[in-house]
């Protein structure tokens, strides 16, 4: 056990310092190259990975962090110009910061020239650089560089060197490394408190955390990436997800089945299974069960082949995937529109026929599974929106496994009626008869594809900003349509295939148009900015509704770690840290569109307390001050940004932004990390599964 354990611990810290070092996605390489007798230039050439960006240089104030030239030691150079950038850089407009940002992909470089004064020149210093990803921004990053050489009175032009990280201790005023990094930091809390340019709001607890002393604790600053990961790697989360999938197939298949493409072929194919074995009653239960397991077999096998038609990776992809959305949302309107009767998807009927003629010809269990195969094609007009639905659905759940998972619950639901009604014939007498109830169920279906629809094509809208479906829009949409649904429950609206001589809907019928009815009036207030919480995980983000009675605001009661974690535990309340930075654009829209909503806000003005560390806070230290960072090396932080980025990095092993971690006093995580997702229901999760352990922690 003990060997186990071990093993499991080194290869949680391997995959720990693994994410760490990954967690560089621009590659700088550093050169001085003398380009005349009195001249040189530092060169940064940087290779950028698939995804990232890095930001060019001067760009407006307020926006995200503009490479920049910091030289801490200069000797015999004067610079000429300022820093150039090099390489195909893009321009484009940014919502969140509003104003154009310039930013480079693939590859970058920076030039600095400078004037060479006398006989021998050095310099030392580093580049600052922000990058971010589409999900994603890194802290301010340095690339330090160190140079000598001579000038043109003494020798000839100098070779290009490898840049030297080695500090020159003589002119740096850093302050010794220490052995963890934490007993340096823990002297500079006290200076560094309040410090930070962020806004820090009032608190209720301000009086109560003054009389605490400002005394550092170094046990606030102990990495928990063992704890972190084990939270993190937890698969409840995913098991869940995976089970409403399979309980979404198993009500897709239900729904199908009392279609009127399937629900007329259950009697015949149970008593053709019968009658073909004649007084061997076992023969025709195997039959049938064997039928039930061909329709399982074919089912997951489309699933199988949407798997590996897209890969793994691809799936993931799907659920924020602009242009797959756009094509969900276009395939599930066409499959709502064959149920609302205005034309019927149809396989070629010659494919049901030589699959027909080959069951009819063949023998055994190949004649029973070519009879399942049969029943797919011919149904193929009732049950493909319904897989069509499951399949979207599944694929951009993020889970590779969750197509199976759903056609698995769809195809046991379909199959399972041909075998119990084969095991038990009398049933049969009991079951409901074919009618014009199926058509019901076919409209019905309709509108829930219509409606769905909107989800789709909301994530496309939001992904390329073109506001034709704010919140307010998409509620005004589903009000309408489960309206017009009630209406036709009801029996209030027809439609072509509806049975004309029908003068009373079934009370079941009314029922359920009462209370799709009642869920249109239910999303009325929505249009003023109520939270409708039933449709919040459907409806695009609040903060894209032009007009709302009661917007959210949510500040962070404080902007250092320690002076908040104190406040805290006088307040007696659990700590959210939210690692963010002034030019993280993705930071800015999960404050956009999840801080805003009204049950999240209350849960971090009410149940947390709020620390936001700005990792591009410039406020300088009171001196800097040299740590070991995660690949064994230095490094000098020299603004309050800088630590708390530092912070991220060795306690919670990330140093990416934004990034959320529930806290309890002691500074152990209630809950795994959050990062960028607009999902409010997921952060509400979050952010209670953290309330619900802190009891539990303090006792």
């Amino acid at each position: 056990m003990k060997k186990r354990n071990t093993l499991l611990f080194l290869f949680t810290l391997l995959m720990s310092l693994t994410a760490m070092a990954q967690q560089k996605p621009v590659h700088f390489t550093v050169q001085q190259k003398q380009v005349s007798p009195t001249e040189v230039d530092v060169i940064f050439t940087a290779k950028i990975d698939q995804g990232w960006h890095i930001y060019s240089t001067n760009l407006p104030a307020g926006g995200p962090t503009s490479a920049s030239l910091h030289v801490e030691k200069s000797e015999g150079l004067t610079p000429v110009g300022r820093l150039t950038p090099h390489g195909k850089e893009t321009s484009a407009y940014d919502k969140n910061f509003e104003m154009t940002l310039r930013y480079f992909e693939h590859s970058a470089s920076f030039v600095q020239r400078y004037k060479i004064t006398a006989k021998t020149y050095s310099i030392k210093g580093y580049l600052e650089y922000g990058t971010c990803n589409d999900e994603m921004c890194m802290p301010p990053m340095q690339e330090e560089f160190n140079f000598k050489g001579n000038g043109p009175a003494s020798a000839p032009a100098a070779a290009p060197t490898a840049a030297s990280t080695e500090t020159d201790k003589t002119t740096t005023a850093a302050t010794p490394v220490a052995a963890d990094g934490l007993s340096a930091l823990a002297t500079m809390t006290a200076d560094t408190a309040g410090t930070g340019t962020a806004p820090q709001a009032d608190s209720a607890v301000s009086a109560q955390q003054a009389s605490v002393q400002a005394t550092p604790d170094a046990d606030l600053w102990k990495p928990v990436i063992k704890e972190l990961s084990a939270f993190n790697n937890t698969k409840d989360g995913g098991s869940r997800s995976l089970w409403a999938i399979f309980f979404m197939g198993i009500a897709g298949g239900l729904v199908a089945l009392l279609t009127p493409c399937v629900w007329p072929i259950i009697p015949m194919t149970v008593s053709f299974f019968l009658k073909r074995a004649k007084d061997d009653r076992r023969k025709g239960i195997r039959d049938a069960v064997t039928y039930g397991l061909s329709i399982i077999v074919i089912y997951m096998g489309l699933a199988t082949l949407i798997t590996a038609a897209f890969g793994p990776q691809k799936l993931n992809e799907l659920a924020t995937n602009a242009p797959f959305n756009i094509f969900f949302f276009l395939l599930l309107l066409v499959f709502a529109f064959s149920f609302f009767g205005w034309f019927e998807l149809r396989l070629p009927s010659s494919w049901g026929n030589a699959v027909d003629n080959k069951a009819s010809a063949t023998t055994g269990l190949l004649s029973i599974f070519l009879m399942a195969f049969t029943l797919s094609l011919v149904s193929f007009s009732c049950t493909a929106p319904v897989v069509g639905l499951l399949l979207v659905q599944a694929a951009t759940s993020g889970d590779w496994v969750a197509p199976a998972v759903g056609m698995f619950g769809f195809a046991l639901a379909l199959a399972l009626p041909f075998t119990v009604f084969a095991l038990f014939p009398s049933w049969l007498k009991q079951a409901p008869k074919s009618g014009s109830w199926m058509n019901m169920i076919k409209v019905v279906l309709g509108f829930i594809e219509l409606a769905f629809s909107l989800k789709f094509l909301s994530v496309a809208d939001l992904a390329y900003g073109w506001h034709i479906l704010d919140r307010e829009t998409f509620l005004s949409i589903w009000i309408v349509l489960f309206g017009l649904l009630g209406l036709y429950l009801i029996g209030r609206l027809k439609f072509p295939h509806d049975d004309p001589e029908q003068k009373a809907m079934p009370v079941p019928a009314i029922m359920l148009g009462l209370c799709s009815l009642a869920f249109s009036v239910y999303m009325l207030p929505g249009l003023w900015g109520a939270p409708c919480k039933a449709v919040s995980a459907f409806a695009p983000p609040i903060n894209t509704q032009d007009f709302n009675l009661a917007p959210q605001s949510v500040h962070a009661q404080y902007t250092d770690y320690e002076e908040g974690m104190r406040a805290a535990a006088a307040a007696g309340k659990p700590v959210l840290i939210d690692f963010t930075g002034f030019g993280c654009v993705n930071c800015r829209k999960m404050e956009a569109s999840v801080w805003t909503d009204a049950r999240v806000a209350d849960r971090l003005m009410k149940d947390y307390v709020l620390i936001s560390l700005y990792v591009d806070d410039k406020t300088p230290l009171k001196q800097p001050v040299q740590v070991k960072s995660a690949d064994g090396g230095t490094r000098t932080l020299r603004t309050v940004g800088d630590k708390w980025s530092y912070l991220e990095q060795t306690k919670f092993g990330y140093l990416a932004q934004p990034f959320y971690v529930p806290l309890d006093n002691a500074g152990k995580p209630l809950n795994g990390s959050f990062s960028f997702k607009e999902d409010v229901p997921a952060y509400l999760s979050f952010l209670d599964k953290g309330l619900e352990r802190y009891p539990a922690e303090r006792q």
